[in-house]
């Protein structure tokens, strides 16, 4: 009876680790990697979170009209080896985010790159994905020695 208690809570063990594998994208499941974006805005949330980091950020139109965009980055990791801190996105802050479209239509993008208006410039996309474009911004890790 042990054992059956043994190998059923394994088996479930593994289902639930399966399904967050597949949870899982590549870059091109979602994204064009010939649709290109700048977007100028100004940030209303910051997600944190693994696999990928989320901003969002408030675009205004040639028309005026104000769309929140929805940008995936890189995991959280990924972004403090970069040099990027949580703290370093306040509600508010104006951005300039280059990344690649969603095919989807929707207003969302895999950023690339994250300029802030004091001029710093980070790499903020997952690089190394599959489908991922080389377009030679991907990040190097720094040497810590």
């Amino acid at each position: 009876m042990k054992m059956r208690l043994i190998v059923v809570v394994t088996g479930v063990g593994l289902l639930l680790a399966t399904g967050q594998a597949f949870a899982h994208h590549s870059f091109a499941a979602e994204f064009d990697e010939h649709q290109a974006i700048t977007l100028t805005g100004s940030l209303t949330k910051m997600e944190w979170v693994n696999p990928h980091g989320w901003i969002y950020i408030d675009v205004k139109g040639a028309d005026g009209t104000v769309v929140n965009w929805a940008i995936e980055a890189g995991a959280p990791n990924a972004l403090l080896r970069r040099g990027l801190r949580k703290e370093d996105f306040p509600i508010g802050l104006e951005v300039v985010v280059k990344g690649f479209r969603a095919k989807n239509g929707k207003p969302a993008a895999n950023g690339r790159t994250v300029t802030f208006r004091d001029g710093r410039n980070f790499f903020l996309g997952t690089g190394g994905d599959a489908g991922t474009p080389k377009d030679g911004a991907e990040a190097k890790p720094a040497n810590p020695y």
